[in-house]
């Protein structure tokens, strides 16, 4: 069966974790190209004062407080935005925290907590989405990470809640074709993204966290969910740096897990301030979308060709030739 999905204007669009970084640049993105959008959040007040600029602008928004490890919550944000807009016809889930730690000295209670948001969160929105879009038809798109593909020390248990994720949207996927088959599933692999994540993170390293550079703009990655919006994909990651990183872990992983803790450690950039509160537990400083400490990079000619998967999968046997061209080369100088 082959999936179709409105175009944007058309459109009712629900995003959760649309009070800050990529959710709330997909949602006014979304309402300015004519979607109909409702945001949900914990954070009623930021909720509110972007609804009202969203609207004021001549958009078309209304907003649901839930939290989205609260089952019964994002099910009633669900039902509201079917009495308000009448439909669903794309679901974002983009809700996620992070913790910066060593796996041995992650607090448990933080552990369970990100992990009740990170993956609980994408089950309840799941839950709440397939029953509204069933009817007609939709897109479900699920904002991951590259670090559901590879390992990431300080910043493992985040990882491995990334890697969760991964494995319910593909087993959803497989099971809807045959239970929904009018519902696009896809999984959006974001590279490090400038947005305020690291600095709202739960830190136990001391000084405040940072995205690693290259850092992408979280415009693109709103983008590349609208275009899922309007054409069925099963997944995108948005900036080439990190499908390069991801290629180079998995075919040269000795190597990778010798560099990887040496990049965290030299460009997190840890030592600079003391860390924030953060946002594990509740909503706090929301209403940013950028972290305002980066030079993003506005462009990807990588994500930019995903709409190509044939172009994609020459980019990525490139990038795997570099990549053993480069491994080459230093066993070389070794020998």
């Amino acid at each position: 069966m082959t999936i179709k999905l409105k175009p944007l204007k058309d459109q009712v669009i629900v995003i959760t974790g649309a009070s800050s970084g990529i959710g709330l640049v997909t949602a006014r993105t979304a309402a300015a190209r004519g979607a109909k959008v409702m945001l949900i959040a914990r954070s009623e007040a930021e909720l509110g004062d972007i609804v009202r600029d969203i609207n004021n602008g001549g958009g078309h928004a209304d907003y649901a407080v839930a939290d989205v490890g609260n089952a019964d919550t994002l099910a009633a944000a669900a039902r509201a935005t079917v009495a308000r807009f009448g439909r669903v016809d794309t679901w974002v889930n983009d809700a996620g925290v992070a913790i910066y730690a060593h796996l041995i000295d992650t607090p448990e209670d933080e552990h369970q907590r990100m992990f009740q948001t990170n993956y609980f969160g994408v089950v309840h929105g799941c839950l709440a989405a397939v029953p509204v879009l069933r009817r007609d038809g939709g897109a479900l798109i699920t904002v991951g990470s590259i670090a559901s593909d590879i390992p990431s020390p300080i910043m493992g248990a985040y990882a491995a809640s990334k890697h969760a994720v991964k494995a319910y949207v593909e087993g959803l996927r497989i099971e809807l074709h045959e239970q929904a088959p009018a519902i696009s599933v896809t999984l959006i692999k974001p590279s490090g993204i400038d947005t305020p994540i690291a600095q709202h993170a739960a830190n136990h390293e001391g000084g405040e966290a940072q995205i690693p550079p290259p850092a992408y703009d979280p415009q693109l990655v709103a983008d590349a969910i609208l275009d899922c919006a309007e054409h069925p994909r099963r997944e995108i990651t948005v900036g080439g740096a990190g499908r390069a990183q991801v290629l180079f872990a998995q075919h040269f992983p000795a190597i990778f897990e010798r560099l990887a803790p040496k990049k965290v450690g030299a460009l997190s950039d840890m030592s600079k301030q003391q860390p924030r509160p953060s946002n594990l537990f509740e909503g706090v400083r929301a209403g940013e979308e950028r972290s305002g400490e980066q030079h993003p990079l506005t462009t990807s000619v990588y994500t930019s060709a995903a709409k190509n998967p044939g172009v994609v999968a020459a980019i990525g046997l490139g990038g795997l030739a570099l990549a053993a061209g480069a491994l080459a080369a230093v066993r070389r100088r070794r020998s």
